[in-house]
């Protein structure tokens, strides 16, 4: 079961928020006895997704969590069903305030953040200026080392080498999973990963997002590093990467030294959408984390 709320981030842009939650289950006890069936009362995880993404590529992870957490995925600004502002803001404030009214709106805090890539700089930007609201964090596939600007270059190559509009979602899942020059071997799921953010035009399937927009969301991060607002988070944390993904063993392994309270896992057969085309390695390498965390292993003194 899933039910959107809308969340009004800054500006007064309407985000989407998806809660994932079982439905009742009988408990054979007092009401409310059996697991998940008090989300309200249950610790909170917000998840983000990354650059083009949207919450339903969330759906697998947040399924499994919902049977023991309050389970929310937001949609944030210029993706899924949240407002696509012309004019922006997509800066790195603006995407941090927007998951910071998520969580206080919501009333997830103290919340574990979940974030992907883009996401997952959102998450740990936001542990860094409000502590108060976040209990742990999960950074999945992100560098907090800058990027540069060949990379921002080749990003607006790879838009304009796109064959839209695809006259099928078969064709959006041929052309990312196979023929798309950035990817190295066949790759069924990011086929499917990419239908999931087109929608059916008159002329035919085109993204739900702006490519100028991600583009110039992308341009507010991707020039500087990150290392000192990762300094800065006190909470525990988990930095997670795929073996053939974007974030290299080296890095992450950094990333761990600087965190306060940082851990590592990383995923066999994944690449940069681990938590999409490897969930059962995803949930393996996340679990025993998110335990200790429940369980309080991280507080002080223990």
């Amino acid at each position: 079961m899933v039910r959107r709320i809308d969340v009004t981030g800054i500006n007064g842009a309407r985000l989407a928020a998806w809660e994932f939650a079982d439905p009742p289950k009988p408990s054979g006890g007092p009401a409310g006895s059996a697991p998940g069936a008090d989300p309200g009362h249950a610790p909170a995880v917000l998840l983000l997704h990354g650059l083009m993404g949207r919450a339903s590529h969330w759906a697998p992870t947040a399924r499994w969590l919902a049977e023991r957490y309050r389970a929310v995925a937001l949609d944030q600004r210029g993706h899924g069903r949240s407002d696509k502002p012309a004019e922006g803001p997509f800066t790195r404030d603006a995407h941090v305030s927007d998951a910071e009214a998520a969580v206080e709106q919501l009333g997830l805090g103290p919340v574990t953040l979940i974030g992907h890539s883009m996401g997952a700089l959102t998450a740990w930007q936001l542990a860094a200026k409000r502590p108060d609201l976040v209990r742990a964090l999960i950074i999945c596939d992100m560098r907090a080392s800058a990027l540069g600007a060949a990379s921002q270059r080749e990003w607006e190559s790879w838009f304009r080498a796109w064959p839209v509009p695809f006259a099928t979602l078969a064709d959006v899942r041929r052309w990312f999973g196979e023929d798309d020059p950035w990817v190295e071997h066949p790759t069924p799921a990011r086929g499917e990963f990419y239908a999931e953010v087109m929608a059916e035009r008159a002329d035919g399937w085109r993204p739900v997002f702006s490519r100028r927009q991600m583009l110039r969301a992308r341009e507010t991060w991707v020039h500087d590093a990150h290392w000192d607002e990762l300094a800065q988070v006190r909470c525990p944390a988990l930095v997670v990467r795929g073996i053939d993904g974007e974030l290299g063993r080296a890095e992450a392994q950094e990333m761990v030294r600087v965190l306060p309270l940082g851990q590592y896992a990383e995923v066999a057969d994944a690449g940069h959408l681990i938590h999409y085309d490897q969930p059962e390695g995803w949930r393996a390498a996340i679990e025993p984390f998110l335990d200790s965390v429940r369980r309080g292993d991280h507080a002080p003194g223990a």
